[in-house]
């Protein structure tokens, strides 16, 4: 781990935030190639759950007014429990001090770790006790507008501002399930004490899908792609299984088919982006670890330095989100379902006399009668609400009758699937399996082997010489593949082996020599990261050849009999 990380700063990966000012634990910048890096991964990921499926995606604020984490229940319980030294003042995560000085798990409660605390005699770093235990409320709090201002918070997830938008949503997609809708951005969390680098962050990237279902259809047309996938599973149970998707659903160790589906194309997804397979496995959420309104959940968890690492959660939400938001916001986030064929059924119903509402109640009858049609009970009275006003209506004014109707459809509250993809430990993920450590010529080389279309820099282009012509001849070569869309530098300085061993270290999958056989015959050499095999096409080519090169995971050597000069 301290050998990459030492090589993603000098090289321009990552940066401490703050630096000049000592900087503050749970920031990171993406520095020029970290940051080509992790907009590639985002693109991948838009071509996999947005391009590739029946998804949109929308931008919404990253903050948010209080009502909304009111609603979702952040405000409330989106808390850790916190420990505070009574003598230097240092503040821990609780459960992840207890596992880090003692090795043991403790359920997150302040009872839990109070418990611990007074068994063990367990005490801060510097020899103090701690204070009594506190939760922690781990939303950044902030005020919008002047003065008092509106209480808000920093989003600690882009999924809430798509269920806040579901509505318009509905209408954009005509009202049709399933579909989906993705954000990509930035969120929150003010973790209390981040130890892990890049693992655990106060300001992270998420992409995030919600993908609104039919609770009783939980199916994909798609599935059969995925479905013969095998996987590496760790049920509740901690039972490991290799299985395919299709098993694991027909054994009941996936819930239903739709979830089978994400966790196939969240594997397909690490895969394309350079995460190996003998390193990934899916993880289920034990019955006291899952979130009381999911009805099952997979971590997808990648082995690194660190141990295994979450990097995606899949979790089936149910209607918990829209249902609380139509209950806090008064707004009905129903869809309404159309049956193939209308169905005829029999039910009781509260029918109004019309005949003597009227001189009662006058130009409020009408609506009276058609509050009463929507009651399938009534006493001897009944209360309703007409232009909020309460009315009570006696029975006189109405009965009881058994109707026949033909119902055309029915209004029900999307259950959601959420794959929930941290890009930030994703793209560290990423790095630390592309990194490797060979000998070429006798001497150590470092290498990322990156997948060549998400490299940062593509290619390098370099002069043998410093001299003119042959730094010209480079130049014109570097304009030509830039123009074409190729991310290419041009690098002059240093002996042209050290120059192979710098672009093989940032995971440069092809440099391009021009060397004095260019002057000759128009020919430049092509160099491959992955084997330092190379190649030697016309120059007049190399654009074409670069392309093909990029999009592909074959053999230099086999590219150097389709295009010999």
């Amino acid at each position: 781990m301290s050998q990459i990380m030492e090589m993603l700063v000098r090289r321009g990966f990552i940066w401490q935030s703050f630096e000049i000012y000592g900087g503050m634990a749970g920031f990171i910048d993406y520095a020029p190639l970290g940051n080509g890096l992790r907009r590639k991964i985002e693109n991948l990921w838009r071509e996999f759950f947005v391009v590739n499926e029946r998804s949109v995606e929308i931008d919404t604020p990253t903050v948010g007014i209080e009502e909304v984490f009111i609603a979702s229940g952040h405000a409330e319980g989106f808390t850790d429990v916190a420990i505070e030294c009574s003598e230097c003042g240092r503040v821990f995560r609780a459960d992840h001090y207890v596992k880090e000085k003692l090795n043991l798990e403790v359920d997150p409660t302040i009872e839990a770790v109070k418990a611990v605390i007074e068994e063990f005699d367990l005490r801060c770093e510097c020899g103090g006790k701690f204070k009594e235990p506190e939760h922690f409320n781990l939303m950044f709090e902030t005020k919008i507008g002047p003065g008092r201002g509106k209480k808000g918070y920093l989003r600690p997830e882009t999924a809430q501002g798509i269920f806040i938008a579901f509505k318009r949503l509905s209408d954009y997609f005509r009202h049709k399930l399933p579909f989906g809708v993705a954000q990509i951005g930035r969120a929150y969390r003010n973790e209390i004490s981040p130890r892990q680098g890049v693992i655990r962050l106060r300001e992270f990237n998420q992409a995030e899908l919600e993908f609104f279902c039919h609770p009783g259809e939980k199916k994909h047309p798609d599935f059969h792609k995925y479905a013969d996938d095998v996987v590496t599973l760790v049920d509740k149970f901690d039972k490991e299984h290799r299985i395919t998707l299709r098993e694991a659903v027909e054994r009941g160790i996936i819930a239903h088919e739709l979830l089978a589906y994400f966790v196939g194309k969240t594997r397909r997804f690490l895969l394309a982006a350079g995460i190996k397979d003998d390193k990934l496995r899916f993880r289920q959420h034990k019955d006291d670890e899952r979130a009381h309104y999911a009805v099952d959940c997979w971590d997808a968890e990648v082995l690194l330095s660190y141990g295994w690492i979450e990097v995606v959660g899949i979790a089936d939400r149910s209607d918990y989100d829209l249902s609380r938001h139509t209950k806090y916001s008064k707004e009905d986030l129903s869809v309404f379902v159309p049956y193939d064929e209308p169905v005829k059924v029999k039910r009781k119903k509260v029918v109004a006399n019309i005949a003597k509402l009227g001189p009662v109640f006058k130009e409020k009858a009408k609506k009276i009668a058609e509050e009463l049609g929507k009651l399938e009970s009534a006493g001897d009275e009944v209360k309703v609400v007409v232009d909020g006003e309460e009315i009570t209506v006696t029975s006189e004014f109405y009965e009881v009758r058994e109707v026949e109707e033909e119902i055309h459809g029915e209004k029900i509250v999307p259950h959601v699937i959420e794959p929930s993809f941290g890009l930030d430990r994703i793209t560290y993920a990423v790095l630390e399996h592309a990194f490797d450590v060979d000998h070429v010529d006798g001497e150590e080389r470092k290498v990322l082997r990156l997948k060549r279309y998400l490299a940062p820099v593509q290619v390098a282009v370099l002069p043998l010489l410093s001299k003119d012509r042959f730094v010209e001849e480079a130049e014109r070569i570097a304009e030509s593949l830039r123009e074409s869309g190729v991310y290419t530098e041009l690098d002059t300085a240093g002996s042209i082996g050290r120059r192979y061993r710098r672009y093989d270290e940032i995971g440069t999958p092809f440099c391009v020599t021009v060397d004095h056989q260019t002057f000759e015959d128009g020919t430049v050499t092509i160099r491959d990261r992955d084997t330092t095999s190379q190649i030697r096409i016309q120059k007049g080519r190399i654009v074409e050849v670069i392309k093909e090169l990029l999009n592909s995971e074959k053999d230099i050597k086999e590219f150097g009999e389709v295009f010999r000069p």
